[in-house]
């Protein structure tokens, strides 16, 4: 059976978010753990791979704008192919956080790459394209601790045999996403030998960072990822001194991913009839209500309600910004435009817990979350003063 470019990419996209994510949920913190890591140690190998995110991604868009795109996806799928026969051979925390540093570089390239290679092909439908995309490869995250989790409960009375077993199960979704890259075609073959000589690209890229709108559309994401950073981090904390439990704390951090998943295509969709900025804008203001408003009550059933509003409100930003920003670019420089995205994006997502652990620590989890609204209310205001709501032409 032969498989839409878009589907294909979709299925590359799901089985390589999940490869990622089995070599670090549930596993990588209990694998540190038991390589003799302290809580420091453990801290130190999560931030890795995100850092690659915030490093590499930039380049990665740069370079598929300038050799293609298919080329940059294989090279990525190669490293998700390759990467988790490194782990069954570690035995120091040195040799964890450099094979974490190489397998950084998957995802980095990957998502960027792709979203430029969405936005290639399509143009009226680009933001529905892009939501089921993104929910494809949240499949993928979703699906991921549940099978590692399982692997590890089932060998438990093996905890080394448990963690190769994992990182085996990561090889083999690894290597089916290296074969899928390859059947990928060239979104444009015609245009592929001539960007070998591209020699615009770095051009082009400060072209992008000198674009207002894109730049402004960059922040008001990373904006929302601060905000679900802090969340994600403080609430299983904040549920537990308010005495909930942690079955009660999966459901909290579950229902959110579920909404997430669910409603970006429709959310897509939406932006593509009715325009970017105005979503863009009441997406963040409901992010802000949504993650301010968790202080206010200690009841189950309002905290399931506000994790589903920030589910929907991370939805709504996220569906319309990589829309937007690709509706700002030329073609030629889709992939240098994403790239940019996917670092703000990361740094947002990786100060979010950062900045805001220091405001817990100071003035309490509640404050936090207080911390987090202004942060995405101030950037959605922006936004707004700055490039107005009205839906461009």
């Amino acid at each position: 059976m032969r498989l839409s470019p878009f589907i294909l990419l979709c299925t590359t996209g799901l089985f390589g978010i999940f490869s990622s994510t089995v070599a670090k949920s549930p596993v990588l913190p209990l694998f540190t753990a038991y390589l003799g890591g302290n809580p420091t140690d453990i801290g130190m190998v999560a931030a890795v791979s995100s850092f690659m995110g915030v490093v590499a991604s930039v380049p990665a868009g740069i370079f598929s704008d300038k050799i293609g795109r298919k080329r940059m996806l294989i090279a990525s799928a190669l490293i998700f192919a390759t990467a988790p026969f490194f782990y069954l051979f570690i035995t120091t925390i040195w040799q964890l956080m450099l094979v974490r540093f190489y397998h950084g570089l998957a995802t980095a390239i990957f998502v960027p790459v792709a979203m430029a290679y969405i936005s290639e092909l399509f143009y009226k439908e680009r933001g529905e394209k892009l939501g089921w995309f993104s929910t494809a490869t949240l499949l993928g995250r979703f699906a991921a601790p549940v099978a590692g989790g399982t692997v590890i409960s089932l060998l438990i009375f093996s905890p080394a045999w448990s963690y190769k077993a994992v990182y085996l199960l990561c090889a083999a979704a690894g290597i089916i996403t290296l074969i899928l890259a390859f059947r990928l075609p060239h979104p444009h073959p015609s245009t592929e030998q001539s960007n070998w000589q591209n020699k615009e690209a770095f051009k082009n890229f400060r072209k992008i960072i000198g674009n207002r709108a894109i730049l402004l559309t960059c922040i008001v994401e990373a904006a929302v990822l601060f905000a679900y950073g802090t969340f994600e981090t403080f609430l299983p904390i904040y549920a537990i001194q308010l005495g909930h439990n942690a079955y009660e704390i999966g459901i909290l951090l579950s229902v959110q991913v579920i909404t997430l998943a669910l409603s970006k295509p429709f959310m897509g969709k939406f932006s593509d009839r009715h325009g970017r900025k105005p979503q863009i804008v009441g997406g963040s203001l409901i992010a802000a209500l949504s993650v301010g408003s968790l202080p206010l009550f200690k009841g189950f059933p309002f905290l399931l309600l506000m994790s589903i509003f920030i589910g929907l409100s991370l939805s709504i930003v996220t569906s319309a910004t990589s829309a937007y920003v690709a509706d700002l670019s030329k073609k030629e420089s889709y992939g240098s435009t994403m790239g940019l995205l996917g670092s703000i994006m990361d740094i947002g997502h990786t100060t979010g817990p950062l900045i805001s652990g220091i405001v817990a620590y100071h003035f309490g989890i509640a404050k936090s979350f207080l911390a987090a609204l202004i942060v995405v209310a101030v950037a959605g205001i922006f936004f707004m003063l700055m490039l107005g709501i009205k839906k461009d032409k």
